[in-house]
């Protein structure tokens, strides 16, 4: 007994997730599609690329996203906005403005007749627009990938979220900015990490300033006996947790941490931990060279089987059924 108390105690003190970094990892980019895009007025593009999740940073001059449902949000130079998909939107220099052009899946650009537009780099990398030297320049990054760890991040947020100049960390705009232009070996995996990093500070910085809007996972993070056994299930899902065992781990009678984990959190416990580990299954299926054995082990289920059964009682579908339609 003593020994296990140890080995609690060890997870608590040493636990490295918390519940932002656990959700932010499963929208980490990966390849993700960064084009820096410089214009005149009057200009406006339809978005129906239908990403989970596009980062859009006002650079020099003025924009205005225009979702089908809901209010114009403009953007000031230096403001940077999050789009949550996969609803259409446009983005223009006024709200009132045609659009000329039309983003499809796979960032397929075309004009509204179906022509396709090719990506030209006498603007230079990653640049498209109609002069070098145009009035407004923005900076979008897009998440193509899906996550279902990440979706619990993204059903929280509202469609249009913006960190305006002054609020967020300018420093890390400009530095995506600049590395956007360059076309060096490894490049790609620089641009990725730096849109994560961008992305992390406006969730953040949404997150702090969002009050009774900000999820129930967020205020849970910081409440001083579910916190920190959040962080334990995010860092360890695979273990055989008991509700006992995290009463224990946190200081409080087990009746305790269990009125006050669903009071916080939304879910009892043992609920709260499936959800998280049948998210983590889904994505963990995604990957090549995986096998339901193997994500079952690391996910906290005996077999195979019991993986399966639990998964389609959620998901409505087989792990097998899952990985077929994802890929």
């Amino acid at each position: 007994m003593a020994q296990a108390l140890v080995s609690m105690r060890h997870r608590l003190r040493f636990a490295a997730v918390d519940a932002i970094a656990g959700l932010l990892e499963g929208v980490r980019a990966r390849g993700a599609f960064l084009l820096r895009t410089v214009l005149d007025p009057p200009w406006a593009m339809r978005i129906e690329d239908e990403a989970p999740l596009t980062l859009a940073a006002a650079l020099r001059g003025g924009a205005w996203i225009v979702p089908e449902v809901g209010p114009a949000v403009a953007l000031a130079p230096g403001d940077v906005a999050l789009v949550v998909g996969p609803g259409h939107y446009v983005v223009a220099d006024e709200p009132g403005t045609e659009p000329t052009v039309v983003i499809h899946p796979g960032q397929v650009c075309t004009t509204l007749s179906g022509e396709e537009l090719v990506l030209s780099r006498s603007l230079g990398t990653r640049t498209w627009g109609t002069a070098a030297d145009g009035s407004t320049a923005l900076l979008t990054g897009t998440y193509e990938g899906r996550s279902e760890v990440s979706r619990r991040l993204l059903d929280a947020l509202p469609h249009v979220v913006v960190v305006r100049a002054g609020e967020g960390d300018p420093a890390l705009v400009e530095l995506l900015a600049a590395e956007v232009a360059r076309d060096e070996p490894g490049q790609e995996a620089v641009l990725d990490r730096l849109l994560d990093l961008v992305l992390i500070s406006v969730v953040r910085r949404w997150l702090a300033g969002a009050g009774d809007a900000a999820p129930a996972w967020w205020r849970a993070d910081l409440d001083p006996v579910v916190g920190p056994a959040l962080r334990l299930l995010h860092e360890d899902p695979a273990h055989a947790w008991t509700i006992a065992e995290l009463a224990r781990a946190v200081g409080v009678s087990r009746a305790a941490f269990a009125r006050r984990f669903s009071e916080v959190v939304g879910e009892p416990p043992i609920a709260f931990l499936t959800g998280w580990r049948l998210a983590l299954a889904a994505d963990l299926l995604r990957e090549p060279g995986t096998t339901i054995g193997s994500v079952a082990r690391q996910v906290g289920y005996g077999s195979p089987f019991a993986l399966s059964a639990a998964f389609k009682r959620v998901y409505g579908v087989s792990p097998h059924q899952h990985r077929s339609v994802a890929s």
